[in-house]
């Protein structure tokens, strides 16, 4: 593994929208051997990279992670650290090893450049039916994924790198996202009977879903949400005439049908509600010896891939971790990362795998 490589990747800016320098530099040097570069246009001035040991511009196999990172950048650095060192998040290091932190080192720039290691290894033992796929935006709406579907062929299997502990996903939870106005009536805060305050009801709202019967699917668990971008723009002497709010649903196989009609049993009269995006629960390949298997909460670009038969989810660095200040990665894991990408290759394409 290159560490200055990946510092160098890591030292690059590219928050969601300001791919384009890391982009250029990776056009440039991540080229090989055998290896085209195809860039492809999202339509918001970023564009995705493929990079193509097929020489067909659609190779049956490609490795896909993203550019992109979320705010706040988080410049790279190294740390030593010993057996036993309790790490940021609170796993405990097996052995000696090297921490890489930073803004991208799990998410996604550390699996970018374990794909890459594993690119270069293949096309060194002769293999030439896959390549490398990078994509822009994933973190506000997957953008270049569904750029890359509108524009582009698929292919037979994709393997998608997010941070998974190394583990394959078995399934991940769905999404639903939803903006939700809910109106008042203003009127002086001295006399708060002659008028209803929005913010109130957003209360109402809150205590109505937590106790809303979402059923538990068996296989992942709870359905959870998040509420941001919450905005009243009453002065503290007037009742909120409306609130706004976004709210982000994780669903399971169980309740990805059930959310809209909860919200509309629940928001109460007057309330707009706006869906805008989301994705459904999926199951997907894991079958490998010797890589755990695990569920995910998370979403990634791999719903929005739709042209590829197959799909799995792996990668190393802990999504516990990843859009924190202690976003790391070890570079052990980086490396086993190398090992098992190759392996899920050579068992999804049917090929003699590693000794």
């Amino acid at each position: 593994m290159d560490l200055d490589f990946f510092l160098e990747i890591l030292g690059i800016r590219s928050t969601s929208g300001t791919e384009a320098a890391l982009a250029g530099f990776l056009a440039e040097n991540l080229q090989g051997p055998g290896c085209e570069v195809h860039r492809h246009d999202v339509g918001d001035g970023t564009s995705n990279l493929l990079f193509d040991w097929s020489g067909t511009g659609a190779p049956p196999f490609v490795f896909c992670t993203h550019m992109d990172t979320v705010p706040p950048y988080i410049r790279p650095k190294v740390v030593c650290v010993k057996e036993g060192d309790t790490l940021p998040g609170g796993a405990v290091a097996a052995t000696d090893d090297t921490m890489v932190m930073g803004r991208g080192s799990c998410d996604a720039k550390g699996q970018l450049i374990s794909m890459y290691e594993a690119c270069r290894t293949l096309a060194r033992e002769g293999y030439s039916d896959f390549g490398l796929l990078l994509l822009s935006g994933e973190e506000t709406g997957s953008k270049g994924a569904k750029a890359y579907t509108r524009d582009c062929p698929g292919g037979d299997f994709v393997l998608v790198g997010e941070p998974t502990d190394n583990c394959l996903v078995s399934e991940c939870k769905g999404t639903k996202a939803f903006t939700i106005t809910l109106p008042g009536k203003p009127c002086h805060s001295g006399y708060p009977e002659k008028g209803v305050s929005a913010v109130e009801r957003f209360v109402e709202f809150m205590n109505l879903l937590k106790i809303a019967d979402f059923p538990k699917d068996r296989v992942l668990g709870d359905t959870t949400w998040n509420v941001g971008m919450l905005k009243s723009g009453n002065p503290r002497n007037i009742l909120s005439p409306e609130i706004t709010f976004d709210i982000y649903f994780r669903t399971t196989f169980a309740t990805d049908d059930l959310v809209h009609n909860k919200l509309l049993g629940i928001c109460g009269a007057g309330a707009v509600i706006r869906a805008f995006g989301g994705d459904s629960p999926m199951c997907f390949f894991s079958g490998v010896e010797g890589i755990p298997v695990k569920t995910a909460s998370f979403g990634s670009d791999a719903p929005h891939l739709a042209g590829f038969r197959r799909k799995a989810v792996c990668g190393p660095g802990s999504i516990l971790t990843a859009h924190t200040p202690d976003e790391h990665v070890l570079l052990s894991d980086l490396e086993k990362a190398v090992e098992q990408d190759i392996a899920i290759y050579k068992e999804a394409t049917g090929k003699k795998r590693l000794a």
